[in-house]
């Protein structure tokens, strides 16, 4: 098409319209070498589309990312940064504030006002019918409240800080969960994938035995139907496993649909002695930590409301001018600028019995902490106690769940070998296939308890 265009164009006569020849050709070589470059770059585009190899993601990888996207953990985050701000403002309470005070002032002249001959004002509270201040002041606010603001700042500090560990806790809780769930489902989804091939090679051993006239059709039906179930659960085992990736997902990637891999070692973790496990929890629990904070926060909330009883003492100091004159110096030389200091006690006399009031209600608030804080000493040791013995009790079962596993695997080719012989029934093999396929979904479950109390011990001695 390219040679055609320029065959005519040159063709053309000197008189004709050659400009818009000229422009058609120029596009068509424009658009020929856009085609050329395509095709150039065409094989490179092939090379980038090439889908990535899965993120293998590990247990502490997969903690990581979960900080960073669960909008829980974010807030207490964002709770704990906002109150050691807190504590910087009340510790600033405790020293002066500094402010420079501008300030320009008009009073009506004249009348019978205020003042001495011609500079009479109407206001007696002004000084001059123009006024100018301009002073750097230092204020300072002397009492209990100042101090009891700063501890209770400090303890609500500590009280945000024992909560974001709390949650961190909780989250890694949830996290571990969800990760030994992915990999449970994915092995239960193998061993559908395993029931599913010897529900369809039992059919096939019965067909045969059938067809030799060594079985009747009943055992065929039979075999048939317990390959439908199996169908079924690789179905729903699928489903599972598909599901747990996507729940693990939302909290891992910006699109939970990501493609990854899971990494866990095959031999599950030691347990940790009861010694050690009691000497952690008692220096890393977050929880006791939370309660006896709050039980200090509303010891300082006691000492400020008593804090009204006594005397408030300001402190002022100011230099600079006041003047009618905005300026150093006035007429005659006379010098503006100066400074003035005070020093005000405050006493407090009656108030109707509000103080004393808001000193029991800090009281009672204070009684509630320290109930609090013992309950939740009691609960920490329950706790502690439980996830120990179930930690401990999953640990001693997974060895049986192994034995039971290799007895049902050994039981059902034995009861396949006594069918094939003659010797067993339709009946025995099916339950046999069924209690190897319990066992091993048994030992899944019992991996996830013990990776889970596992967890859970270390979230509570702080050691996750």
């Amino acid at each position: 098409m390219l040679l055609s265009v320029l065959k005519e164009w040159r063709a053309m006569p000197a008189g004709g319209p050659s400009l818009p020849w000229l422009l058609l050709g120029l596009s068509v070589l424009a658009l020929g070498g856009q085609m050329s470059r395509a095709q150039t770059v065409a094989p490179r585009d092939q090379k980038v589309g090439t889908p990535a190899a899965p993120v293998v993601i590990s247990l502490q990888e997969a903690l990581k990312r979960a900080q960073a996207n669960e909008p829980n953990f974010a807030a207490s985050l964002a709770n704990a940064r906002i109150a050691g701000l807190d504590k910087s403002i009340a510790r600033a309470g405790l020293l002066p504030a500094v402010t420079y005070h501008n300030q320009a002032l008009y009073t009506q002249p004249g009348g019978q006002g205020q003042g001495i001959g011609a500079n009479t004002f109407k206001f007696i509270g002004n000084n001059a019918v123009h006024e100018y201040a301009s002073q750097a002041m230092v204020n300072e606010d002397i009492g209990l409240g100042q101090i009891a603001a700063v501890r209770r700042a400090d303890a609500a500090a500590a009280v945000a800080s024992a909560e974001l560990e709390i949650a961190r806790r909780g989250l890694v809780a949830a996290v571990v969960g969800i990760y030994y769930g992915l990999s449970s489902a994915d092995r239960k989804r193998g061993i559908a994938e395993q029931a599913a091939d010897e529900a369809a090679a039992f059919v096939k051993l019965t067909s045969q035995r059938e067809q030799a006239r060594e079985a009747a059709h009943a055992d065929t039906i039979k075999a048939q139907l317990q390959q439908q179930q199996r169908e079924r659960e690789l179905e729903d085992a699928k489903l599972n496993a598909d599901k747990a990736r996507l729940e693990l997902g939302v909290l891992l990637f910006a699109d939970p649909r990501t493609p990854y891999t899971i990494n866990i070692s095959a031999a599950p973790a030691a347990l940790t002695s009861r010694e050690e496990v009691n000497q952690l929890a008692a220096k890393n629990n977050a929880e006791l930590r939370s309660a006896l904070a709050t039980l200090n926060m509303s010891s300082a909330d006691v000492l400020a409301a008593r804090g009204a009883y006594l005397p408030g003492l300001a402190i002022n100091y100011t230099y600079g001018i006041d003047a009618p004159q905005f300026a150093v110096n006035g007429p005659d030389r006379v010098n503006n600028v100066g400074y003035s200091a005070s020093v005000t006690v405050d006493l407090p006399v009656w108030d109707w019995l509000a103080t004393e009031h808001k000193v029991k209600q800090s009281v009672i608030a204070r009684n509630a902490a320290k109930t609090a804080l013992s309950a939740t000493q009691r609960r920490v040791i329950a706790q502690l106690d439980e996830a120990y013995a179930e930690a401990q009790t999953a640990r001693t079962q997974l060895a049986s769940l192994d034995t039971s596993v290799a007895t049902a695997a050994e039981s059902l080719r034995l009861t396949k070998l006594r069918y094939t012989g003659g010797e067993a029934t339709v009946l025995e093999v099916v339950d046999a296939q069924a209690a190897y396929v319990s066992a091993q979904n048994a030992r899944e479950d019992g991996r996830v308890r013990y990776q889970t109390a596992l967890a859970q011990l270390q979230t509570l001695t702080g050691t996750m």
